[in-house]
């Protein structure tokens, strides 16, 4: 089965789970996602103090509905359970139609969507629904009814570990609590987990990339309070992953806070150097995604975004027409093939020890420069592979600038090549032990 179609199940088993950020919704989730990734669950329990907050108690909803005076259904949470606040206090009144619209939220400049709507931390109840379908309705009572309880319980979360051949990490983070919306919610998770397997085939993994599936924001501080020290003492770069559908739209990558993040550097490059199709964006902390905790000054961890159709700006966010259509699974597998080549990148992106760096090494005897010196032979190298000079340019600006003081990116700015047009002639160079790297460090020789 191709990965297109796997990815296109995986959607259609997840997309109708009722999630939130604590529940039976968050485990389901986690158990699928589970045969497609290795995972750790883990739970801490209701009333945990986490810095400044505090592990909520479960949200358990088994029904929520609406109904006229003869009895008709006006709405049910089975047909769609954005149709009920999300953390809603039950209910079991009837109320006039003046009275209900108070708990009735829409989207008046979007008539045909259900909004998404959450209450974690203030208790009250409510529904949504279209700003046609409330227009609709009838004076007169309506029954409404929830049927919820908050109960002792756990915060679910769940990570992988795939080991590299440094313990120095990557941080992978998405996250699990949205209900059925496709973009804004599955694009992340359904990503993560075909990355992992992609980079699970890496014949030589250069870092230790850790796989992280949480509920937003409330999730990420609790795992920056369990995990938050590791992090720091062992992460070379992250990213959060959010909003990756989107037909035809460019990979966008939001900055770290922390400005000396590799990645910060790495997708500058590509965008400013090589011109590629990307976007890059300022950190900020108005708005994101879990970067912001990442990013928090008390941690500063060197964590970026990648999105596509990005949060806020496309007519679905939080609600309803956030669908599978709209965003396609196809640009799933862009978004999954982007991230991928740009962490090659990074394994790449090193820094390099010439290893004979007394005056230039004699290249001729490693085969690594033209024998003859004529008018004929000064535009070209002795690759079979990449030639027109290139390889012979690429090995004396490597040799020179392989101080360890220099990233790949540095030195590849002085020449008009593609970065990873440089494995070529790095693996040449380390064949015959004149360089060692990649190391990540500036000024290391010792892994």
């Amino acid at each position: 089965m191709n990965e297109l179609k796997e990815m296109d199940e995986l959607f259609d088993r997840l997309f109708p789970i009722c999630r939130s950020i604590t529940g039976e919704g968050v485990r389901e989730t986690i158990e699928i996602l589970g045969e497609y990734i290795p995972l750790t669950l883990y739970g801490v329990k209701t009333g945990t103090e986490v810095f400044d907050w505090e592990i909520p108690k479960e949200w358990v909803i088994r029904e929520a509905w609406i109904k006229d005076e003869q009895g008709n259904e006006i709405i049910n949470i089975k047909n769609c359970n954005l149709h009920v606040v999300n953390y809603s206090e039950p209910i079991d009144a009837v109320l006039s139609l003046s009275e209900l619209k108070k708990n009735i939220h829409t989207i008046p400049h979007l008539p045909e969507a259900i909004p998404y709507v959450i209450s974690y931390y203030k208790e009250r109840w409510g529904f949504c629904m279209s700003q046609n379908q409330l227009e609709e309705l009838a004076d007169g009572n309506y029954h409404v009814y929830i049927d919820s309880e908050k109960v002792d319980g756990v915060l679910n979360y769940a990570h992988a570990i795939l080991p590299g051949k440094s313990k120095k990490e990557i941080l992978i983070s998405t996250y699990i609590c949205h209900p059925s919306m496709a973009n804004n919610e599955l694009s992340g998770p359904i990503v993560a987990a075909f990355l992992y397997n992609r980079l699970k085939q890496w014949k030589n993994r250069e870092f230790t990339y850790r796989f992280v599936f949480i509920p937003e924001t409330i999730g990420a501080i609790t795992y920056l309070h369990q995990h938050g020290e590791e992090l720091q003492s062992l992460l070379y770069s992250g990213v959060v992953l959010t909003c990756l559908g989107g037909k035809d739209m460019p990979l966008s990558f939001k900055k770290s806070r922390n400005e000396i993040a590799p990645l910060n550097d790495l997708m500058d490059y590509l965008v400013n150097k090589e011109k590629k199709g990307y976007q890059v964006r300022p950190f900020t902390p108005l708005y994101g995604s879990d970067e912001r905790q990442y990013c928090s000054p008390g941690f500063n961890l060197p964590v970026g975004q990648f999105s596509k159709m990005i949060y806020g700006a496309y007519a679905g966010y939080h609600n309803s027409l956030d669908t599978k259509e709209a965003m396609t699974i196809e640009a799933l597998l862009d978004s999954l093939n982007d991230i991928e080549h740009i962490l090659k990148l990074q394994e790449l992106n090193g820094y390099y020890i010439n290893q004979k760096p007394f005056g230039e090494p004699k290249l001729g005897k490693y085969d690594l420069y033209p024998d003859i010196n004529t008018p004929t032979t000064w535009g070209r190298s002795n690759s079979k592979k990449i030639d027109n000079r290139q390889q012979l340019n690429q090995i004396l600006t490597l040799l020179n600038y392989s101080d360890g003081q220099h990233r790949l990116t540095d030195l590849a700015k002085t020449l008009d090549y593609a970065l990873e047009d440089y494995t070529i002639s790095i693996d040449a160079l380390k064949e015959h032990s004149l360089l060692k790297g990649p190391f990540f460090e500036k000024g290391e020789i010792l892994r």
